[in-house]
């Protein structure tokens, strides 16, 4: 039978097995996730992923700056249940799907919504330089542009997709990766994307909208 869990389910499970077959036991030091990554045949994404939920489940702890250890080699099999959506394939979606409304959106873009964007950025800032993760200036300027395009369906898938950020495998990813130096990172690219919706250039908007939540994922999973 086809297995149709998520590719971090079904990863988690291997490094289960070469936990449970005794390669790794409580205390041990597992390889490094480019090591790990190429023994399991799979791409450090979908490792990283794997990894983070076994960090929910209590089998291993990832000690940012010393390496990932197992905690515990007598926990069952996850049994299916997730943690949510693979994040690697929520950030390729929302790369698609924003790079498209963002065209439609600098169509329509007015002057109040550029203003509100402006504004949106500035407090963005703010919460940067107060060391505080500024997720909801984030989310507000995302949905700013999905809902200058008029339409509600849109606004909502937007909506929906960033709102996964929230689940326990995307938030266990973003406490261990996300830093004032991806944020800083992210406020440079929101402020090119504001720069074409100003020029009212919709490709260069659907660029800078695309390189942004591309760099994204790779700040999420990849550094």
């Amino acid at each position: 039978m086809t297995d149709t869990r998520r590719l971090y389910q079904q990863t988690a499970d291997r490094v289960r097995q070469l936990i449970a077959k005794g390669d790794y036991q409580p205390g041990a030091r597992l390889p490094a996730e480019r090591e790990l990554a190429q023994q399991l045949g799979v791409s450090r994404p979908s490792l990283r992923e794997a990894l983070i939920a076994l960090e929910i489940d209590g089998t291993i702890e990832i000690r940012m700056g010393s390496g990932i250890y197992v905690l515990n080699t007598t926990r069952p099999s996850g049994n299916g249940r997730s943690l949510g959506e693979s994040p690697s394939e929520l950030m390729q979606a929302r790369a698609v799907i924003e790079s498209a409304i963002i065209v439609q959106a600098a169509a329509t873009m007015t002057d109040e919504t550029i203003a509100a964007l402006r504004a949106i950025l500035a407090a963005m800032a703010d919460d940067i330089t107060q060391g505080r993760k500024p997720i909801e200036q984030d989310r507000a300027f995302h949905l700013a542009i999905a809902e200058s395009a008029d339409n509600t369906l849109l606004a909502e898938i937007v909506t929906n997709l960033f709102d996964e950020r929230h689940s326990p495998l995307s938030a266990g990813i973003r406490g261990h990766f996300e830093t004032t130096d991806s944020w800083t990172a992210a406020l440079t690219e929101h402020h090119a994307i504001l720069a074409a919706l100003e020029a009212r250039d919709p490709l260069a908007a659907q660029a800078a909208m695309h390189t942004h939540l591309a760099a994204s994922g790779r700040r999420w999973l990849e550094t």
